[in-house]
């Protein structure tokens, strides 16, 4: 049975509500102090509710497994997306943000095994970049909802790194909005150009390494998070064949 199809007996919610309020103060104003109001209370921004109680390695394990029963026991389930809705709609409680490719092959809530609504908190651009808004988003998940656990997913035959990789080889141009939007992906394909191995692949993996990287360069509150170990951040690939997620460092 797919995650989505056990509502009934689990929810990310239910599991989150036995959080206690010591710890929702600590996710909170602990890690931004700086951004408290001035009476001391949790930062303005924070969601109310608890936060997840899973840490960022049981996120990932939560994924990885997810990911072996969507490649080994796939299923299409009627789910009660009615009850799943009220379930969640008062509060979120995510234990995994993924910024993926807006690929409409790769949705993030099917591939790591059928997760329900309020489990993942997801950002989808071409290319799965770390942009301004998509890097807002993601500081939302961890500061606001206290997301332990951040993903960026590249995958197999991307056209936008694809496009990239034509650029820097081939010269190639794009009109509008495409271009700098292709522009931004350059650099993972300039950094494997001549290495060993098919250029593509090697750009779609070091595409989603740079903006694993950038999150922290360019966030100073997800930095915070991370040098707290309260958030982790991995790469990884999605491989459209056979639907496997590899995670690397």
């Amino acid at each position: 049975m797919c995650q989505i199809c056990d509502l009934t007996n689990q929810t990310p919610h239910t599991t989150a509500v036995r959080a206690s309020r010591r710890q929702v103060l600590g996710a909170g104003v602990a890690a931004f102090a700086a951004l408290a109001m001035a009476s001391g209370h949790r930062p303005a921004f924070a969601a109310d509710g608890a936060p997840t109680s899973l840490n960022a390695a049981q996120a990932l394990d939560k994924l990885q497994s997810g990911n072996a029963k969507y490649v080994s026991a796939p299923q299409v389930c009627a789910a009660d997306l009615a009850k799943a809705r009220a379930g969640v709609a008062k509060h979120q409680a995510p234990w995994a943000s993924i910024l993926s490719c807006a690929d409409s092959r790769v949705a993030p809530e099917l591939l790591f095994g059928g997760t329900a609504p309020g489990e993942l908190f997801v950002a989808r651009n071409a290319g799965n970049q770390t942009d301004t808004n998509t890097l807002g988003t993601l500081e939302y998940g961890a500061a606001a909802l206290g997301v332990p656990l951040i993903v960026v997913l590249g995958h197999e035959r991307c056209g936008a790194v694809v496009a990239a990789c034509d650029m820097v080889s081939k010269g190639k141009t794009y009109p509008g909005s495409i271009g700098p939007m292709v522009q931004a992906i350059a650099p993972a394909a300039k950094a494997v150009a001549g290495q060993p191995g098919d250029f593509i692949e090697n750009a779609i993996k070091e595409n989603a390494r740079q903006n694993a990287a950038r999150i922290v360069q360019q966030s100073p509150i997800i930095a915070d998070l991370v040098k707290q170990g309260k958030v982790r951040i991995v790469a990884a690939r999605y491989d459209l064949d056979d639907g496997k997620v590899e995670f690397f460092a």
